[in-house]
């Protein structure tokens, strides 16, 4: 739904406090409300009730029969100060009226004992009737005033909840300010902070439900101070070794100034072109490693597939160029118990970095006339892209080592144009891919065998 189409008035506040008072006010309010109309009807029944009963002690005290003075106001004219509300009559068994309480049009006599609504004198009364041996006790009260009489009560006992209600919603304002004080402290205390302070944010105090909240925020800030710091590492270590192409380039900028002749110029200049491609190489790993550090995100399966058989053979031919210039057998090589490729949730373009640069590598430190072999295996680990040559490959003791930046092995200290970003290019690839990068020695050729496995599920 578009919120932009809700009138304002019906939208919720942004506040958690203020929506806890609009939810736990409005519930108070109907709660209040139904135990109002709830009060209200009781206690009408319980006047109801109450008014039977005094009528009914009224006409069980006539029984006994009235007094000689008593029987006397049978007759004559009403007084002044005559009272129509409350009426009592005695009837005698033959049906002539002995006594009326009220002067006047006398109420019709009930044949039906008990309780009854009688219409007379221009409204309804209630009337309970007794018959005793010699007469019929008749006990009426008019209904307009046993309801206003009963209204009056019921209001009253709904006197208490609406005098307790502010107090109550004073009390519940109190509680949820004092719960979230807690949540003001945390907010404060990330607003006062510098960009560049990232400690966890301290918990205490916290209520439950918040506290996982706190718990992954504090979980954020320390995977972005790792990004942070392995950013600033970056940069340092990318200072220092652009520092030095730097400064061979100035000096052979130098020698090619100061060649004597056409021979030394033209030597002067291979090495500045040499230089210059090896400066624009190390750019050129620099900027990748920071873009797939950059982007290191899951892959969602459903959405990319990356066809590893179409992507070693667009890197194979890649290769092919500078494999024939140094004259090494390049090639695919399959497993027999696996005669097709796989697909694997990666990134396409990022799994074309990983398999230039080990296939650069390979070309590399592979002497000349050597082996490369490029396929894939499947086992009980999971499957495996297999790059793997003839080389003088890599020691044990070093294998973990090579995988970090500017980190070349011992034997390759002698290589030109290495810079140490290879493997660590491969790695970070590989592990955005959800993969594992894996260095070991080759069976069959007795090189450097590198495996890129997707482990099994």
């Amino acid at each position: 739904m578009n919120t932009r189409s809700i009138p304002s008035m019906f939208r919720l506040p942004g506040s958690l406090g203020a929506r806890l008072l609009l939810f736990i006010g409005a519930a108070i309010v109907l709660v209040a409300v139904l135990q109002g109309v709830l009060a209200y009807r009781n206690a009408l029944e319980q006047t109801d009730r109450l008014f039977d009963y005094q009528m009914q002690q009224t006409a069980f005290a006539l029984r006994a029969g009235l007094p000689v003075d008593v029987r006397g106001r049978s007759q004559g004219t009403p007084p002044e100060d005559e009272n129509n509300e409350f009426i009592v009559q005695v009837w005698t068994n033959e049906g002539l009226r002995i006594f009326e309480s009220a002067l006047g049009d006398a109420l019709p006599q009930m044949a039906v004992l008990g309780f009854a609504d009688v219409p007379a004198r221009g409204t309804t009364y209630r009337v309970f009737s007794l018959q005793t041996r010699s007469q019929v006790v008749q006990v009426a009260q008019d209904m307009r005033v046993r309801q206003l009489l009963a209204r009056e009560a019921a209001w009253r006992s709904l006197l208490p909840v609406v005098l307790l209600l502010p107090l109550l919603a004073l009390a519940v304002w109190w509680v949820i300010h004092q719960s979230l004080v807690p949540v003001q402290r945390v907010r404060h205390e990330l607003a006062a902070r510098k960009p560049q302070d990232l400690a966890p944010v301290s918990m205490d105090g916290l209520p439950d439900e918040i506290r996982p909240l706190l718990q992954e925020l504090n979980s954020l800030l320390q995977r972005v101070q790792q990004a942070f710091e392995a950013q600033q590492h970056f940069v340092a270590d990318a200072a220092h070794e652009l520092r030095s192409p730097l400064a061979a380039l100035h000096l052979q900028l130098q020698a090619l100034r100061k060649a004597p002749d056409d021979t030394a110029q033209k030597a002067a200049q291979e090495q500045l072109a040499s230089g210059i491609e090896r400066a624009k190489r190390l750019v050129e790993q620099l900027l990748a490693l920071a873009r797939q550090e950059a982007a290191q995100t899951a892959i969602d399966e459903g959405r990319q597939q990356a066809d590893l058989r179409a992507l070693v053979e667009q890197a194979l031919a890649d290769s092919a160029q500078a494999a024939q210039a140094k004259g090494l057998d390049m090639g695919l090589s399959e497993d027999p118990q696996m005669q097709t490729a796989f697909s694997v949730p990666a990134d396409p373009q990022a799994l074309a970095v990983l398999l230039r640069n080990l296939l650069d590598n390979a070309v590399k430190y592979v002497p000349a006339g050597g082996r490369v072999d490029v396929g894939w295996q499947q086992d009980n680990h999971g499957r495996a892209l297999v790059v793997e040559d003839s080389g003088p490959g890599i020691p044990v003791a070093e294998r973990q080592r090579v995988l970090l930046r500017f980190v070349r092995g011992a034997d390759a200290g002698g290589m030109a144009g290495g810079s140490g970003l290879g493997l660590a290019i491969a790695q970070s690839i590989a592990q955005g891919c959800g993969a594992q990068l894996l260095l070991d020695e080759s069976p069959t050729l007795g090189g450097l065998r590198v495996r890129v496995l997707w482990p099994k599920a």
